[in-house]
């Protein structure tokens, strides 16, 4: 064996890249098929590991409900046997809608039903969607988080600084430290822990639920959440998951 130095590689000068720009371009325009095969490759394979990443979360939500729920604020059924976990974006008027049916739903179910929420603020689309997370968080960690996500909701239309500290002042938070939490670093890695989560699973639109096995979609109403239920109770075979019908009530950005 011996030591060898590396030659230095040739510098490309603009005629050589120009030429090589040329060239490239005259294959894809004498093979266009590749391109269009190489694009349904990707899309393919991209399509692939979204849908094993759903199978793999879906499945962790039965075997390991613990794993899924993480430290994401979570209420209802303390054995967490049935878990339906919302992507929601608080600025998302379908998702305010959503909330409604959640919350008739939860009241009705609590016993059996655990509730956890993940932030997926579409933030090209709504300016105040991550503020309002940041805040919401920021209640968490006080203990008043479905207090705090419910007047958000429910004010929706008002969403913005003012706001925001008003809900802190009527819930009794520790102010100071509620600004000083939703600011925070940990506020931002939090939420964008959960926004990573809905992108590995192929979510782009606000709400999106699981209920254990089940997907739904939507501003979903509540015979269908019902029914939902009754297929994980009884353990039946869920229908085939479709994508939802043309103009869903979901917002994607």
């Amino acid at each position: 064996m011996s030591c060898t130095a590396n030659k230095p590689a040739a510098k490309s000068t603009p005629a050589a890249d120009s030429a090589l720009k040329a060239q490239v371009l005259q294959i894809i325009r004498e093979n266009p098929q590749v391109v269009v095969e190489s694009v349904q490759a990707y899309q393919q394979q991209q399509q692939q590991q979204v849908q094993q990443a759903r199978q793999t979360f879906l499945q962790q939500m039965i075997v390991n409900p613990a794993s899924v729920i993480g430290d994401s604020p979570a209420t209802g059924a303390a054995d967490r046997k049935v878990v339906l976990v919302e992507f929601s974006d608080f600025q998302c008027p379908f998702c305010s809608k959503a909330h409604t049916t959640v919350k008739q739903f939860m009241d009705k179910h609590k016993d059996k039903v655990t509730l956890t929420y993940k932030h997926l603020p579409l933030t090209q689309l709504h300016p105040e969607a991550l503020p309002a997370a940041k805040a919401a968080w920021a209640a968490q960690q006080q203990g008043k988080f479905w207090e705090y996500h419910s007047a958000l909701f429910t004010q929706q239309d008002k969403l913005g600084e003012p706001l925001y500290g008003t809900i802190a002042k009527n819930l009794k938070l520790d102010e100071a430290r509620f600004n000083k939490d939703r600011q925070s670093a940990a506020a931002e890695a939090a939420i964008q822990k959960d926004v990573q989560l809905a992108e590995s699973l192929g979510i782009s639109g606000t709400p999106f639920f699981t209920l254990n096995g089940e997907t739904l979609a939507g501003a979903i109403e509540l015979p269908e959440l019902e029914k939902a239920l009754e297929r994980v109770v009884g353990a039946t075979p869920a229908p085939a998951q479709t994508e939802q019908p043309a103009e869903p009530q979901t917002e994607t950005p």
